[in-house]
């Protein structure tokens, strides 16, 4: 049985494409386990991803980087990898005596062992309870010194099982972009069963580690990587495709029942771990610690964040600068038109396809009133009175896009064919294009696809 150690543990439980859609931020999708979770620490209720897009997602919490720093452009399903894998936090953690366990979903390394986890629990065929129950077995044999488990669900990843605990999709009410429809409200109960499926596995291992007495030396960060998978919401920059849940329980120095407003990105949760361990932060860190907000010295830490669109299934650059009061969104995409196979497959999109959703355009510049305009629909981009404030978010855009060296200011980022053997990696910029490659076919086990 592990002993308790004066170093922290940290459990990084996360899950695909679930946004803000759980019981904690209002929504009727039943999570009580998240509910409890919650309850326990303090909920951001203006967090977001660096990127709404799974890969360069996950790189950005895991290295405290915007994903273009940390060279994660793409889906590893497509050929990407993250290049700079020695600022993983997993390794950051190893330094400091931390046994590192890995179960579930990666998704920054085209191999499951691309970051050299301690252990690396194998999950094929492996339902989400019992992959839970395998990461408790792990954590009991670590013994003395603190531990680190990254645990991935894929369950609210499409396509969806439906399932009783949809419930009556009648009574259900589909997400704000979306009309409400016969098939809209029976994709979202279809959602909703796999949420409950999540909850439920997230509550086992939460449950297993109170039970074992290791509950008040653990940090807990619950997330997911980006809003679900509707269309106009998953690979969009609008807070449909960035905004996401975050609960964070840290016994002792966080108190339990709080909600945030603070304007926070998932790059800000490496450093604020770091400081809640004792660690030095590294030099390459390019977010923020919460923990002025967590004391409660300070309401917020950042006037401004972002997120960022290279490639998904196809190439689709755009940038995203977020202040408490606008959202400015810039693309580079040459399609003036939707990217309809950046879409994942499902009710929701065919019935959109149905009535030309492939047809519809899309400004190049937008410009959101949070205040007036809070579901972002209206873009002020073009409208005069908005000039000084357009142009205040543009200058924010183009010194981050500078102070980051990003990529898409040089041009185009490379497209590339990869020969795999057996297979072929294709990214295209062809707005058309959806090709399923060697590895996506081989890794969609893995809650890679």
């Amino acid at each position: 049985m592990k002993e308790e150690s004066s170093r922290k543990n940290i459990v990084y439980l996360h899950c695909h494409d679930a946004g803000r859609y759980i019981q904690p931020y209002g929504y009727a999708v039943a999570t009580p386990n998240l509910q409890k979770l919650a309850e326990r620490g303090v909920v951001f209720r203006d967090l977001h991803c660096a990127a709404p897009s799974c890969s360069p997602s996950r790189a950005g919490l895991l290295t405290g980087m915007w994903p273009h720093s940390a060279g994660m452009l793409g889906l590893v399903n497509r050929g990407f990898e993250l290049t700079h894998k020695e600022c993983h936090l997993a390794y950051l953690l190893q330094e400091y005596g931390y046994t590192t366990i890995l179960a579930g979903i990666q998704h920054v390394t085209r191999k499951r062992n691309g970051i050299a986890y301690d252990r690396i629990l194998e999950i094929e065929g492996c339902g989400s309870a019992e992959m839970a129950k395998q990461a408790l077995e792990a954590l009991e044999e670590v013994g003395n010194g603190p531990f680190f488990l990254d645990i991935g669900f894929s369950d609210t990843h499409r396509p969806f099982t439906r399932g009783d605990a949809a419930g009556n999709a009648a009574y259900v009410r589909p997400p704000e972009p979306l009309p409400d429809t016969e098939q809209t409200r029976q994709d979202m109960a279809d959602f909703m069963a796999e949420a409950k499926r999540f909850d439920d596995a997230a509550g086992c291992l939460m449950d297993g580690i109170y039970e074992r007495g290791w509950g008040e030396n653990t940090i807990v960060l619950c997330t997911t990587d980006h809003g679900i998978a509707f269309p106009g919401m998953k690979c969009n920059l609008t807070q449909y495709g960035t905004g996401v849940f975050g609960i964070l329980v840290c016994p002792s120095l966080i108190m339990p029942g709080r909600v945030s407003d603070a304007l926070v990105s998932q790059v800000d949760f490496f450093p604020t771990l770091c400081e809640l361990t004792g660690i030095p932060v590294p030099d390459w860190v390019q977010g923020v610690s919460l923990l002025p907000v967590l004391t409660g010295r300070q309401e917020q830490v950042r006037e401004e964040l972002y997120a960022e669109v290279s490639y998904h299934c196809n190439y689709e650059p755009q940038r995203m600068v977020r202040t408490k009061r606008w959202l400015y969104i810039r693309r580079y995409a040459q399609a003036d038109t939707v990217y309809c196979a950046d879409c994942d497959e499902g009710a929701s999109k065919e019935l959109l396809l149905e009535y030309g959703w492939q047809d519809r355009k899309v400004d190049r510049e937008q410009l959101y009133d949070l205040v007036f305009d809070p579901l972002e629909r209206n873009n002020a981009a073009g409208q005069a009175e908005y000039a000084g404030i357009l142009e205040q978010m543009r200058a924010r855009m183009d010194a981050w896009q500078q102070r980051t060296q990003d990529p898409v200011l040089k041009g185009t980022i490379r497209s590339f064919t990869t020969n795999t053997g057996d297979g072929t990696v294709y990214v295209s910029d062809s707005k058309d294009i959806h090709t399923y490659d060697l590895w996506e076919r081989e890794e969609q086990k893995e809650g890679y696809a």
